[in-house]
């Protein structure tokens, strides 16, 4: 299985070229056969909102434009895809993710259960998990503030999901953060792929960062605090690495 993470400043209040360049990182990491892409939280509008009705005109349905481009995509490349957005309904905004599948069909919309104070401003949390069935022991998504919930650690001990698909707007807080997450995901025993934004949006600057780590935390790549780009794990390397390490002694990571 081939995991990728993009790295993504989405273009401020303008999903039409956000969904743009979000089509031609997904199509780089199709060309490098990944079976799963994520993409950052709120990735087609940017996540600095001052209230639901400033947002609103930039929100959609979950079978809306974005929806419709990542399932052609998704069909064609064979991949599965997770990307953030502002989910609009009658009543309400909700920070959400879809969950697309590699035939195309949406396989799930995932609502932020545990809201940071930014969300506040506009967004209803959501309740429910996601788990999915698929990648031998399930595709499950979660975003950004989420990764702070004790219960979704409960939930990934109880369920015990495959990959942990994490879209996210992390913000700079000039402190290490792939520790952090380490420390939270350290008897998560499976994948973390980690998409974040990264730069400004307005007064608030993500960290960039994104990452994918192995089970327990094991970093396996980074990217850098500033720039797009694409991240790939290919989990049948790694773990055919660690067979063999593991022959003569205990694996370990570092960022």
């Amino acid at each position: 299985m081939r995991l990728a993470a993009l790295q993504y400043r989405p273009h401020k209040g303008n999903p039409a070229a956000s969904r743009a360049a979000l089509r031609s990182l997904i199509y780089a990491a199709g060309e490098e056969k990944a079976d799963l892409i994520v993409c950052p939280e709120m990735a087609t509008t940017g996540y600095i909102w001052p209230d639901a009705e400033t947002l609103r005109p930039h929100a959609e349905t979950p079978d809306g434009e974005t929806f419709q481009m990542l399932s052609q995509i998704a069909a064609e490349l064979g991949a599965w895809i997770v990307c953030g957005f502002p989910e609009r309904t009658e009543t309400a905004l909700y920070n959400a993710a879809l969950v697309v599948d590699s035939g195309g069909s949406l396989a799930a919309v995932y609502r932020k259960n545990l809201l940071f104070e930014a969300d506040c401003t506009w967004a209803q949390p959501g309740s429910d998990r996601t788990l999915i069935d698929t990648f031998e022991g399930g595709l499950a998504p979660a975003i950004c503030m989420d990764l702070n919930d004790e219960a979704l650690l409960d939930w990934l001990h109880a369920h015990r999901p495959k990959v942990l698909a994490f879209c996210t707007n992390w913000l700079e807080e000039q402190l290490p953060v792939h520790l952090y997450w380490r420390w939270r995901l350290q008897h998560f025993a499976g994948y973390f792929v980690a998409a974040n934004s990264w730069g400004m949006d307005g007064t608030v600057e993500f960290c960039g960062q994104s990452a994918i780590f192995g089970p327990n935390g094991v970093p396996l790549v980074s990217a850098p605090r500033t720039g797009d780009g694409i991240l790939i794990v290919d989990t049948d390397e790694y773990e055919t690495a660690t067979e063999i390490a593991g022959s003569a002694g205990p694996v370990t990571g570092d960022t």
